[in-house]
C-alpha cells in the first residue's frame, strides 16, 4: 500500500527502535528522565530559545503556548486555514477563554499588511489583542512556507504593538529544507515554537514546546494538568532525536517525490492542480468530473490512499517511506486515471 494520507502514518525505522531500547530513562514528571532532558536542552539550543518542553501531541504544544501566551479575553490573530483554528476542537476558547480571530490569508499564510488592520484599539470594549499565530508550513495552504523578509516584517509588527508571536512550527523541518533558513533565526522571531517529530521525521509520538524558562516552567504545570505529564518518556524523546538527527536530511527527496507526482496529475484531464503551489510535500489537487469518493475509492482499489481536503480537493502527502519504486507506480496509476 503506498499510503499518502499523512507524513504521519510512518513507522519506526530499525535503528529508530534500537535508539529506543537503548535509551536511558527516568521519571520525566519528577524531571528525572536524563533523555528527555539533555533533548529538550538540545532543540531549545537549536531554535535559539531558552528552553523546551516535550509533549504528547502538536496541539497540546500550540495550546500550552497559546494558554501561557494570553489572558482571558484576549484575542489570537491567525490565518483562516490555520491548524489551531481548524483542527484542534476549539481549545484555545476552552483551556484559555480566548478567542481566535481569523484572517484570509495566502496559501494560509499571513502578512503585515493583512495582519495591522485587525489589531484591536484597546478598548474596554473590545478583546485585546495579544498574539500572531503563524503556521510553518501550511497545512490547508498546500505546505507553503515563510521567507526570512515575511517572518522579520511580522515580528517587526508585533513588536511595535507589543505582541507576541506564535509558531506553530509542525513542519518547520520541511520549511527550513525548502528555504534553507537556520533553525536559530526562527527563535530571534518567535516568543514560542511549537515543533513536531511524528510529521515527516518518523517518530511514533511527540512535539515540543520551546520558549523562555519562565513560559516553560509555567506550560509543564499546565501540562500536567492537562493529563501530558509522562513518566519513563525518554523512549520516545530517543525516537524523536533520531527522527531529526536521521530524517531531517531525507525531506528534500520527499519535495522532489511530490512535484514528480503533481506532474502526474497535470498530465491527467481528469484532474486540475496548480503545479506552482506544490512547495514541500504536500500535494493539493482537484477533481473534475467524478466526486472526491469516486476518485479516492478508485485510487485505493489500486493500492494507494489519499484524502479528502475539501468538497472537490485531495490531498497527497509524502514521506521518507516512499520510495522511488513506489513513485514511479504512482505517477503511471495517476495517468491512467479515467473516469466514465
Amino acid at each position: 500500500m503506498i499510503d499518502l494520507r499523512s507524513d504521519t502514518v510512518t513507522t519506526p525505522t530499525e535503528g529508530m527502535l534500537q535508539a529506543m531500547m537503548s535509551a536511558k530513562v527516568g521519571d520525566d514528571v519528577f524531571g528525572e528522565d536524563p533523555t528527555v532532558n539533555r533533548f529538550e536542552k538540545k532543540m531549545a539550543n537549536l531554535f535559539g530559545m531558552e528552553a523546551g518542553l516535550f509533549v504528547p501531541s502538536g496541539t497540546m504544544s500550540n495550546q500550552l503556548c497559546l494558554n501561557v501566551l494570553t489572558s482571558t479575553g484576549d484575542e489570537v490573530i491567525i490565518d483562516e486555514l490555520g491548524h489551531v483554528f481548524n483542527y484542534e476542537t476549539g481549545a484555545a476558547a476552552h483551556l484559555s477563554s480566548v478567542q481566535l480571530r481569523p484572517l484570509n490569508g495566502k496559501n494560509g499564510k499571513l502578512s503585515r499588511e493583512l495582519i495591522e488592520p485587525a489589531i484591536r484599539p484597546k478598548n474596554d470594549w473590545d478583546p485585546h489583542t495579544r498574539v500572531i499565530a503563524l503556521e510553518n508550513t501550511t497545512n490547508k495552504g498546500g505546505g507553503d512556507f515563510y521567507s526570512i523578509e515575511e517572518l522579520i516584517e511580522i515580528s517587526n509588527l508585533a513588536d511595535e504593538h507589543g505582541l507576541f508571536v506564535h509558531l506553530d512550527g509542525a513542519r518547520i523541518w520541511n520549511a527550513m529544507a525548502a528555504s534553507g533558513i537556520e533553525p536559530e533565526f526562527f527563535g530571534s522571531i518567535a516568543d514560542t515554537i511549537s515543533i513536531c517529530f511524528s510529521k515527516g521525521l518518523g517518530a511514533p509520538v511527540g512535539s515540543m514546546m520551546l520558549a523562555s524558562g519562565e513560559m516553560i516552567k509555567k506550560a509543564r504545570r499546565m501540562r500536567k494538568m492537562l493529563g501530558g505529564g509522562m513518566r519513563q518518556v525518554g523512549l520516545l524523546a530517543a525516537a524523536a532525536e533520531y527522527g531529526v538527527e536521521h530524517h531531517w536530511p531525507l525531506l528534500e527527496s520527499d519535495h522532489q517525490n511530490a512535484k514528480r507526482f503533481s506532474e502526474a496529475v497535470s498530465r491527467n484531464s481528469e484532474f486540475t492542480i496548480d503545479k506552482t503551489s506544490v512547495h514541500t510535500n504536500i500535494v493539493l489537487f482537484d477533481v473534475v468530473n467524478a466526486s472526491v469518493k469516486q476518485v479516492l475509492d478508485t485510487f485505493e482499489s489500486k493500492g494507494i490512499r489519499m484524502v479528502q481536503f475539501g468538497a472537490k480537493t485531495i490531498r497527497a502527502t509524502f514521506h521518507f517511506q516512499i520510495t522511488d519504486e513506489n513513485v514511479e507506480e504512482l505517477t503511471s496509476i495517476t495517468e491512467s486515471i479515467t473516469f466514465d
